[in-house]
């Protein structure tokens, strides 16, 4: 009898292991050279409603308005160093606005189940 409650504890431990993996793996989208966090692409959207900058600052920016962000996630920051940085963040948040890397969809995303 004690070794059908050890192998059920077994069980049970092991199920709860995985279903912990599983919500700790991060879904990546990877977007010319660059590896980013589907979560950071999800919170940037946020950040930027929050955002206030004046038309005049904006015409003048030599960087996308995500760069000026002090709460930017790290994994975004070396985007800014782009060339390409608005046409980056911009394809970024299409991706991630489609829902379509939660379901591997899409081939640039990875790390989803």
């Amino acid at each position: 009898m004690g070794g059908r409650t050890m192998s059920g504890l077994l069980s049970g431990g092991t199920l709860v292991l995985l279903v912990l993996l599983q919500s700790t793996q991060s879904v990546y989208i990877q977007y010319q050279g660059f590896q980013v966090q589907l979560e950071s692409v999800k919170k940037l959207r946020d950040l930027e409603k929050q955002l206030v900058l004046s038309p005049r600052l904006q015409a003048q920016s030599l960087l996308p308005i995500p760069c000026y962000l002090p709460t930017l996630p790290p994994d975004l920051q070396p985007i800014c160093t782009s060339r390409e940085a608005a046409s980056i963040f911009k394809a970024l948040e299409t991706i991630a606005a489609s829902n379509h890397c939660e379901l591997c969809e899409n081939a640039a995303c990875t790390g989803c189940l």
